[in-house]
């Protein structure tokens, strides 16, 4: 792997010092190389890039990379995210977190997230358990899946976070699996370079709580072994491209395809790409009609402070405000 924009860049720099400690055989490893090898490929620096985590075991990869990274509240990883974005345009930022970090109590944040369709990437980790917790029903696993942690089948209907994010507005959305490495870097690498906000779902299989959807599960069809479940759109000429000035309907005909295709599980199971949407309005490009100078004049462009250190903000006008005239008699 090689960074032809910075050639002296290799997966090793975006390795930090830590070490994962993630269970033997955990998908998590091969979503932490994934996102290294796509990094390097797109030639990006480590001080280049922002990583937020979620809370649980996805939660702690900005440790594990060498870049900026955060580790933020149960459910709040994309408004931290969304908050870098806009005031460093320049970043490229990825949220990171778990399908019961993102789509239990952070799926207000998911829906609300696609409606402003800013530029970073979301990827979770989809394996159907609290793994961090011991393997309670995540939002992802289907009603009547009973795990090895579970004491009695699960009872709630599960979320399809691809549909959801389909529906929420989110304008690139794609699927992976965390044991495909080198697939999944590619898809890694487009959803950073979609200029919109996009999604990325990864089946991450758990082999401590999750005894269900294994490695050797997602590895064939019990009905016939030598079948794989997982196939990849594209080999079956499915087209996610909704280009610029594409119209609604367009626009509708291929969403419609994706979530027919999010949809199917079990005997044959998609990865790839279900949606890359450059129809819809960019946030980005939205502020810098409004703001004249943005993205060049976004908050971290700003001095704060001057070679002393000392604070250049001029709050003269609000204390102006805030000053008590006393009346006299």
């Amino acid at each position: 792997m090689t960074n032809d924009k910075h050639p002296s860049i290799s997966v090793k720099d975006f390795q930090s010092e830590a070490v994962p400690d993630w269970c033997a055989g955990c998908g998590d490893f091969g979503i932490l190389r994934a996102i290294e090898r796509a990094l390097v490929s797109l030639g990006r620096r480590p001080e280049e890039v922002a990583v937020f985590g979620g809370i649980g075991c996805s939660g702690k990869s900005p440790y594990y990379l060498s870049t900026y990274g955060v580790h933020t509240l149960h459910g709040r990883v994309l408004p931290f995210a969304f908050g870098a974005k806009l005031a460093n345009p320049a970043l490229t930022v990825l949220a990171l977190g778990g399908d019961g970090d993102g789509l239990g109590i952070g799926g207000g944040h998911f829906l609300n997230a696609g409606r402003r369709n800013l530029d970073l990437t979301y990827i979770l980790f989809n394996n159907g358990v609290y793994g961090l917790t011991k393997g309670q029903a995540a939002p992802t696993l289907r009603a009547g899946d009973q795990t090895k942690a579970m004491p009695s089948p699960n009872w709630q209907g599960e979320v399809n976070p691809l549909m959801l994010a389909l529906t929420a507005g989110f304008s690139w959305v794609g699927r992976g699996y965390a044991y495909d490495v080198k697939q999944l870097s590619e898809l890694v690498v487009q959803a950073i370079t979609q200029p919109g906000l996009a999604y990325l779902d990864v089946l991450q299989p758990c082999p401590v709580y999750n005894d269900l959807y294994t490695k050797e599960w997602f590895a064939g069809d019990d009905r016939e072994p030598r079948l794989p479940r997982l196939y990849t759109l594209e080999t079956e000429g499915y087209e996610p491209r909704v280009p610029k000035g594409a119209s609604e309907s367009e626009r509708q005909r291929v969403v419609c395809e994706a979530y027919a295709k999010s949809q199917e599980w079990g005997a044959r199971i998609p990865t790839g790409v279900f949606l890359q949407d450059l129809s819809r309005p960019f946030l980005l490009d939205e502020l810098a009609a409004r703001q004249p100078g943005y993205p060049q004049t976004a908050p971290a462009t700003r001095c704060i402070a001057d070679a002393k250190g000392q604070s250049t903000a001029d709050l003269s006008a609000v204390l102006e405000r805030l000053t008590v005239v006393r009346s006299e008699g």
